[in-house]
């Protein structure tokens, strides 16, 4: 990344507090122009829980003092509960969040430095909350740049895929845990600092619990998700994801359903600003908002609503790997979503396990398959959610279609792209009445390497629905669709495309009560591939992204090394196989502040061989806080476990100051399975 010193504006920081009409305040760090009380300029807000002074620094101090040299504010915002914001946060997007991100809009407006138009930025949450809330349509917030964001809470977020309960789930519910027992600091609270950290060990509860009693889309989750009327949006939007990301998919849905003008961007990245995406190339995205920002924030034609609506990274063929520094592809670009340029191709199944074009395959026949796969299916799938860090991207699938129904195309004799959602369609039935299936689309090299490209899972209860889901008839013939991640994908050629099927899809999602088996109708079994075809000329005309750029980084030590490692344990003697994932941050410290920060969590996921019962996921987060004589640790650990018929959670939160234990509580929770 290029460091940039010299902006057309000079810069001030200052840490303030927004008033709310109950009372509380909420913490704001504000970067902008010095002579922005003569010259005033728009404000580009991002709202988050992750604690401005500290979790996110490193990261806040190269886009918002950017943003404000250009002639912005930049306004970073910790929600109620959070950082050294008052209150107690209980839950993600509640009302109360809304609520308050209108005041402070409306707050910004109201300072000499602020012309009084807003733009909203966010990455995962703050990508979440910037729709929320434009579709309250506040009258100071004139456009939205979304990342790594979903529109619907229930079907495409980190709890659920398909109807299905992820992982992910726990991981992140585990990672607000710790979050939310975190202190404020008391370089800005004073002596408030125990009494609001003891408030927020003892109220902000534990989330795993609230999710697990909502297994189906309900009001709960409807809540928030904007999917539920994109009309209420009447702002500009700049939605953006990664091929890596969990959330690639809401960029396509939200570019079809709204209305108002809008952008769409996704590279090869995890879970991560696109200045600092990896898998790489970065691109110089805060370049590329400042474009969007000047152009409805500003008034200022910058083309870029010239430019066509969608701009993908069409993606090679590379070797599998857990962890990529650069995946090798172009830029390509779709006027509009859905695009025209973009037909279905459809293959059929065979009895034989081929994958044949449709129109080359034979009648349907009542051949049939059958599949009840190993829990070990799913060790090399990575997490739903990438960060790329540990290294957590999906490895060879050659060692996930042993226990998989497998149908593979002839080798391609020409390249072939596509660009968008594949989908299958599935003739099948089972014998019990709540089953799983996960279908992987896999790049098969010329030495047989199996490079996962899109996946998809349907919990076939949610068949029809997933308000209303219901029971399987057993041995009933069903036709179900399912539609795999949105991906651009080159296949080149002398490869091949292959479609795995699998009744489990451990760890990655929890898996069902019982084992199933699943039977297949082949000759009635279809995947759709939206194929796109080259156009060569128009990318060639296509705008280059600037090279990544910010404002310089934040003045840090490293202390204790950073450890990551993600491991797959097969303990034969015990039958018991293990994924442990620790992802150690080390201690560091904040110069600035002089504020030293240790953190590290380990994951274990776990089964014993052939036993549904015994699934199990551990999480365990330390971390501490230290300044002088100050010194503040936490210590959480969440167990999930289930049976056919429960979910069990335990956790215990413990904190301590100095050396003395100021808090200890534990939780046993059971959960009734709703067709999960």
């Amino acid at each position: 990344m290029r460091i940039v010193n010299d902006f057309p504006r000079r810069v001030m920081e200052e840490e303030t507090w927004i008033p709310l009409p109950d009372g509380s305040r909420l913490a704001a760090r504000i970067w902008r122009p010095v002579d922005a009380e003569l010259h005033p300029v728009p404000a580009i807000l991002e709202y988050l829980p992750y604690r401005k002074r500290d979790l996110t620094a490193e990261r806040d101090v190269q886009s918002h003092p950017y943003w404000a040299g250009h002639g912005y504010a930049g306004v970073r915002v910790d929600i109620r509960g959070t950082g050294e914001s008052d209150g107690v946060l209980t839950d993600e997007y509640l009302p109360s969040e809304l609520e308050d991100g209108l005041v402070i809009l409306k707050w910004l407006e109201a300072q000499p430095w602020c012309t009084g138009d807003v733009g909203m930025i966010g990455i995962s949450w703050g990508g979440f909350n910037g729709l929320q809330i434009a579709a309250l349509r506040p009258p100071q917030l004139k456009a939205v740049i979304t990342l790594c964001f979903t529109d619907d809470r229930y079907a495409d977020d980190i709890h659920h895929m398909g109807g299905c309960l992820l992982a992910d789930n726990l991981s992140w519910a585990s990672t607000m845990f710790d979050g939310n027992a975190c202190p404020p600091d008391p370089e800005l609270v004073g002596e408030r600092w125990r009494e609001m950290w003891l408030e927020r060990l003892d109220g902000s509860g534990l989330w795993l619990a609230q999710w697990l009693e909502h297994q189906r889309r309900d009001d709960y989750w409807k809540h928030g998700s904007v999917c539920e009327d994109y009309s209420q949006i009447q702002c500009p939007v700049y939605a953006v994801s990664g091929w890596a990301d969990g959330y690639c998919n809401a960029v396509f849905r939200v570019l079809e359903g709204l209305e108002v003008p809008r952008k769409g961007l996704v590279g090869p990245w995890a879970h991560k600003y696109p200045h600092l995406g990896v898998p790489g190339p970065a691109i110089g995205f805060l370049q590329e908002s400042l474009r969007w920002w000047d152009q409805w924030l500003k008034g200022i034609d910058t083309g870029i609503m010239d430019e066509p609506m969608l701009r993908v990274w069409m993606q090679e063929s590379v070797p599998p790997s857990a962890r990529y520094d650069e995946r090798p592809g172009r830029w390509v670009a779709e006027p509009d979503w859905p695009s025209p340029n973009i037909v279905a191709e459809a293959f059929q199944l065979t009895e034989g396990h081929d994958l044949v074009p449709e129109d080359e395959g034979g009648e349907e026949d009542e051949a049939v398959l059958d599949i009840r796969s190993p829990l070990s299916v799913g060790l090399y799938a990575g997490k739903w959610c990438s960060y790329n860090a540990p290294p957590d991207l999906p490895h060879d699938q050659r060692d996930e279609d042993g226990g998989s129904l497998i149908f593979q195309t002839a080798r391609l004799e020409a390249p072939l792209e596509i660009c968008g959602s594949p989908m299958v369609e599935l003739e099948l039935s089972a014998d019990q009445p709540v089953a799983m299936v996960a279908l992987r689309l896999s790049d098969i090299a010329e030495d047989d390497k199996a490079t996962r490209v899109s996946y998809g899972l349907l919990n076939l209860t949610h068949r029809d629905s997933d308000e209303h889901p219901e029971p399987l008839e057993p041995g009933r013939r069903y036709r179900v669709r399912i539609p795999l991640k949105h991906i651009a994908q080159q296949f080149p050629a002398g490869h091949a495309l292959r479609l795995s099927l699998s009744t489990s899809y451990w760890p990655l999602a929890w898996p069902a009560p019982q084992p199933a088996r699943i039977t297949l109708w082949p000759g009635a079994s279809r995947l759709l591939l939206p194929r796109r075809e080259p156009r060569p000329a128009e990318e060639a005309a296509l705008p280059a992204f600037a090279e990544p750029e910010g404002a310089p980084p934040l003045a840090k030590t490293l202390l204790q090394p950073t450890q990551e490692t993600w491991q797959v344990i097969r303990d034969l003697a015990q039958d018991r196989t293990t994924l442990e994932v620790v992802h150690d941050e080390g201690r560091y410290r904040i110069d600035d502040i002089d504020l030293e920060i240790a953190a590290s969590v380990t994951e274990r996921y776990a089964y014993a061989y052939g036993s549904y019962d015994s699934v199990s996921g551990w999480t365990e987060w330390q971390r501490s806080f230290k300044r002088g004589d100050w010194e503040v640790s936490t210590l959480t650990r969440t167990l999930l476990t289930s049976d056919a018929d429960n979910f069990r959670i335990r956790a215990t939160l413990d904190a301590w100051e100095g050396d003395t234990r100021i808090y200890a509580r534990t939780w046993d929770e059971t959960i009734p399975r709703d067709l999960v």
